[in-house]
This record gives C-alpha cells, sequence and structure tokens, in this order.
C-alpha cells in the first residue's frame, strides 16, 4: 500500500494555516488524529504498536455512518503546524501496518 505523505503534510499545515488564521490556539493541547479501519483492521496490534510510541488510544463506533475508526492521542502538546506533522506522519506509518488509514486530527485544549 503506498501513501501520499507529502500532500497529507500539506493538508495538515494548510489546514493548521486555517484555524490558526480564524482563532486563538492555546500554547499546548491534546492533539488527537483519527484512523479509520479497513476490512480485516488489526485493532489489538495497531494500540498496541501507538502505546509503545507514546499515543494514547480510544476506539470509536463511527459517527453517523457507522464506520469505526481508532483515535491516536498525544498529551500536551505544544501546538505547531509542525508538531502536529510529526505526530500525525508517525501515527500513519504505524496505522498503516495494521491496516488503518489516516481520517485527519483535531486538538483538545
Amino acid at each position: 500500500m503506498t501513501h501520499d505523505f507529502a500532500a497529507q503534510k500539506a493538508e495538515t499545515y494548510d489546514v493548521f494555516a486555517e484555524i490558526q488564521n480564524s482563532s486563538d490556539l492555546p500554547e499546548t493541547s491534546d492533539i488527537d488524529y483519527m484512523f479509520e479501519a479497513s476490512e480485516g483492521a488489526d485493532w489489538d496490534g495497531f494500540e498496541a504498536a501507538l502505546d509503545a510510541a507514546g499515543y494514547d488510544t480510544e476506539r470509536e463506533d463511527g459517527d453517523g455512518d457507522g464506520t469505526p475508526y481508532l483515535v491516536a492521542i498525544l498529551v500536551d502538546q505544544p501546538i505547531s503546524a509542525l508538531t502536529i506533522w510529526m505526530g500525525e506522519e508517525m501515527a500513519t506509518k504505524i496505522a498503516m501496518q495494521h491496516g488503518f488509514s489516516p481520517d485527519g486530527w483535531g486538538l483538545l485544549a
């Protein structure tokens, strides 16, 4: 499976710039990264790998469309596009090894 990390990074930086221009961002926040499960995804393996990499995790049933997903959380992070991208890139690489694909990120101040 191939993935366009350059496009994902560009989107992260664009979204961060939009948020930064429209609101006051906190200096630190939890960063949530969402990952959609494909059929046959290895939930337990993905959670264990994320845990080993320093992420907290939460399983979600899916909002509205019913697609289950996993949230990888980095707690109390300094907020910048670079910080968000670094965590997103690492979690995405782990996700792809376990049958998950990236589906966005959010801040929980």
